[in-house]
């Protein structure tokens, strides 16, 4: 009988089991491996981090731009709806005096025997309704027809100024919604920027945004108060207005980069060259693409100190010239304004407003 009984199946333990376990912890660690340590990002080099930081730089500086040239509109629909509710307001002033007059007209006939039904429609909380009654101006006698006219004229303005003030309202709207855009924009390409260069040592990090010379010339520290003198054996600039303008760009190396900023202590590269210029009695656009439209174009090999100088296809990025191939600008916000040399960046052109 023993002869046909079933072999009794051994059990999963002993050497068994841990096998089956060690084999399944194997698996999961391959799994980990590929899912995490194995697709970790490959650590950059200073020159790899360097090429994704200034291309960062240069796409947030292109919508540093359009920040500006939507910042610049929103300003002035902004002005031009204050001053459409300002004329609003002095015609709705005046529509109350003519109305004023109108109801002396109806106390006086009042006086005379009883409000007439005209005036009582004139008289109404519905001042359309009354004007477009024609029986009450043929009832009212000249001068009173005369009131009826100005206070439908007066109506009139009113409704056009309010119909610019919603359509500048509107505009005012879109152009607050583009900055919104753009300052998204700009703020995630420095952080990106930021969190690059964050992973390098302090030495790899000087190597990549540079020590703060360019050329031979040192920046000037935020501290020190000196006007920097124009370096010996820099040519003149040709007139008085591009002479203060570089001097003006002088006094202010080192003075840090903020995107948006137009001085006095900081500066994006437009700003820099735009309160350059206000500074020697010139007002330029806000925006390199506009800036580089604000004066004559000239060609490299004519270039002349004061003249600005853009670069990139796009015209994101502007400096003011000082001679021998050099520049003052505001570079980006891991460099403050510095002297470089203009063979640094893609040269696009050259404007002379001065």
């Amino acid at each position: 009988m023993a002869a046909h009984r079933k072999p009794r199946q051994r059990s999963l333990g002993g050497n068994t089991a841990r096998t089956a376990a060690t084999l399944a912890l194997a698996g999961a660690a391959t799994a980990t491996a590929f899912d995490g340590t194995g697709n970790a990002e490959p650590q950059l080099t200073p020159t790899q981090v360097k090429a994704k930081v200034d291309k960062l730089y240069q796409e947030a500086e292109t919508a540093t731009e359009k920040y500006n040239g939507a910042k610049e509109k929103a300003d002035t629909a902004q002005r031009r709806l204050n001053s459409l509710r300002d004329e609003t307001a002095r015609k709705q002033d005046k529509l109350n005096a003519a109305r004023s007059v109108l109801g002396s007209y109806a106390a006086a006939q009042y006086r005379e025997g009883g409000i007439d039904p005209a005036w009582q429609l004139a008289l109404s909380s519905d001042p359309d309704r009354y004007l477009d009654g024609a029986a009450f101006a043929e009832r009212a006698g000249d001068r009173q027809a005369g009131a009826v006219a100005r206070v439908r004229e007066q109506l009139r303005e009113i409704e056009q100024l309010r119909g610019a003030a919603r359509i500048e309202l509107n505009a005012l709207r879109s152009r607050q919604a583009e900055l919104k855009r753009q300052k998204k924009t700009i703020t995630g390409k420095l952080a990106e920027a930021r969190d690059l260069l964050a992973r390098l040592t302090p030495a790899q990090r000087a190597q990549v945004t540079g020590d703060g010379t360019t050329a031979g010339h040192a920046s000037r520290s935020a501290s020190d108060t000196r006007p920097d003198l124009e370096p010996t054996g820099s040519p003149a600039a040709p007139g008085s207005r591009a002479a203060a303008a570089v001097a003006y760009a002088y006094q202010k190396l080192g003075s840090p980069y903020v995107w948006g900023a137009t001085g006095p202590d900081a500066f994006d590269c437009s700003g820099l060259v735009q309160a350059a210029y206000r500074s020697a009695g010139l007002s330029l656009p806000r925006t390199t693409y506009a800036q580089i439209n604000a004066g004559r174009r000239v060609s490299r090999s004519e270039l002349q100190p004061g003249d600005l100088v853009f670069f990139y296809s796009g015209i994101s990025h502007v400096g003011i010239y000082i001679g021998n191939g050099q520049m003052i600008h505001a570079p980006n916000p891991s460099a403050p304004v510095r002297v470089a040399p203009i063979d640094q960046m893609p040269f696009a052109g050259a404007t002379r407003v001065a």
